[in-house]
């Protein structure tokens, strides 16, 4: 039975992401083996909701799988020079073929209007045309590429006049050169052209994976741009097709970040909500390529001490960290940092200055979402410096259950009777708290 309550808490919640994407462009990557995949139609429910919110949509779709499968049915040998299809003049018939189907078929979901299913009343409009002015790939490495081509221009204006009359754009892998000739591009360039062209608030690439992930297996679910470029190398590196298709579609977040598209998403197409998981809620369900990543860390303001309350209060309740009032935290926000994610606050940490020379670190909280993402070591050395630039030669902890955290971080165990006076009297025994301590200069 679907909860009721947590419906109502998350539609509240999302209304925040509702008025922000209002309004907004948005480059959706549908690769070819979106299009292939069982769960296409969900993924068409949810665009077009995302279009009933008022979001503008631009979809590009791929069709790389399919144009492979068909070339082999006419047992045509396909030929890649650096992982770049050489697109033959006798290829272009079969290729026409096939993009114009599954655009077609892309049309006729989004036609959709069945009652009692979530296409009903939608009357979606959608517009294909020569959006997209390309040139011959050309000729690498003593290789000609034929009718591979690459992106000349977009035609933005076109584009943005049909976003403006509230139709959604349907782009293929196809482009048109100025000499009549039709070219075989990446649906990867042409979405990341198009985003950059219409200066797009987000490009989404729908992925085979649910994101990125790092070394242990963990799903990371926002990248900057150097973290982004050490993983594109290592999807490079792998054999396997998903990794490939991981790897083109990172390679456009990034080109499209370099060129000041600042937030793409990768989100799986085989995850049914994923797409609205990402869009919607704070956690998301997906890898993020954003320039929020360097302007997460900052101090703390008045306006922060809810969040910062609401953060805390698990700690205090589970005798983690001792409980602090609305009012106290007021007068304390200034020692306070915290970082700042989608809008939301969701990890802090506390600098006191104690005695000439010496301060505490405390508070240090994170949200149970973010967790072994970094953002404590973020702090920990972020509230170092500033101790630093105070005149702090060392810092101490108060813990009961993260001591080994902060071991692992250069500090040494210490005891009650080395810390100030004034500290001592306000050292709860009854808490037991072990003593840890740093020296920073």
């Amino acid at each position: 039975m679907l909860n009721n309550q947590k419906l109502i808490e998350w539609f509240r919640a999302s209304t925040t992401y509702i008025n922000a994407h209002r309004g907004k462009v948005f480059v959706v990557l549908l690769s070819g083996e979106a299009l292939s995949d069982p769960n296409l139609a969900n993924i068409i429910h949810d665009l077009n909701l995302l279009h009933s919110l008022g979001v503008k949509l631009v979809l590009v779709t791929g069709a790389r799988p399919q144009i492979s499968s068909a070339l082999a049915n006419q047992h045509i040998e396909t030929t890649y020079h650096k992982q770049v299809r050489i697109t033959q003049a006798d290829d272009i018939d079969i290729i026409l073929a096939t993009v114009g189907r599954l655009n077609i078929k892309t049309e006729a979901l989004l036609s959709m209007g069945l009652t009692n299913s979530p296409m009903d009343g939608a009357d979606i409009r959608v517009c294909r045309g020569n959006f997209v002015t390309a040139k011959p790939y050309g000729i690498h490495d003593g290789i000609d590429h034929l009718f591979t081509g690459r992106v000349r221009k977009i035609q933005s204006d076109a584009i943005h006049q049909q976003l403006e009359s509230g139709n959604i754009v349907l782009l293929s892998n196809l482009g048109y050169s100025l000499t009549g000739d039709v070219f075989n591009l990446t649906a990867e360039e042409i979405a990341t052209e198009t985003a950059v062209a219409l200066n797009a608030d987000k490009l989404i690439l729908l992925t085979p994976a649910d994101g990125i992930f790092d070394d242990s297996g963990d799903l990371i679910p926002s990248l900057n741009q150097r973290d982004a470029t050490r993983h594109v190398g290592k999807l490079i590196e792998k054999p396997d097709s998903e990794s490939a298709c991981m790897g083109k579609a990172l390679q456009a977040a990034i080109s499209a970040f370099t060129r000041n598209v600042h937030r793409s998403h990768l989100i799986s197409f085989k995850n049914n909500g994923a797409l609205l998981q990402e869009l919607f809620t704070r956690e998301g369900k997906g890898s993020l390529i954003s320039r929020d990543n360097f302007d997460l860390l900052r101090q703390a303001t008045i306006d922060d001490v809810t969040s910062i309350l609401a953060l805390i209060k698990p700690l205090e309740e589970n005798g983690t960290l001792i409980s602090r009032s609305r009012e106290l935290l007021e007068t304390e926000v200034c020692n306070f940092q915290v970082i700042e994610l989608e809008g939301a606050i969701i990890a802090c940490a506390a600098l006191y200055p104690v005695s000439e020379g010496l301060g505490e670190i405390a508070c240090l909280a994170i949200h149970t979402n973010y967790q072994k993402k970094g953002y404590g070591d973020q702090l920990l050395s972020s509230l170092e410096i500033k101790a630093k630039k105070i005149g702090l030669r060392k810092v101490f902890v108060l813990t009961t259950v993260t001591d080994h955290w902060f071991l692992e971080r250069a500090f040494e165990p210490a005891t009650a009777n080395d810390l100030p006076e004034s500290r001592k009297q306000l050292y709860n025994n009854s808490r037991n708290s072990k003593v840890l301590l740093k020296t920073v200069s």
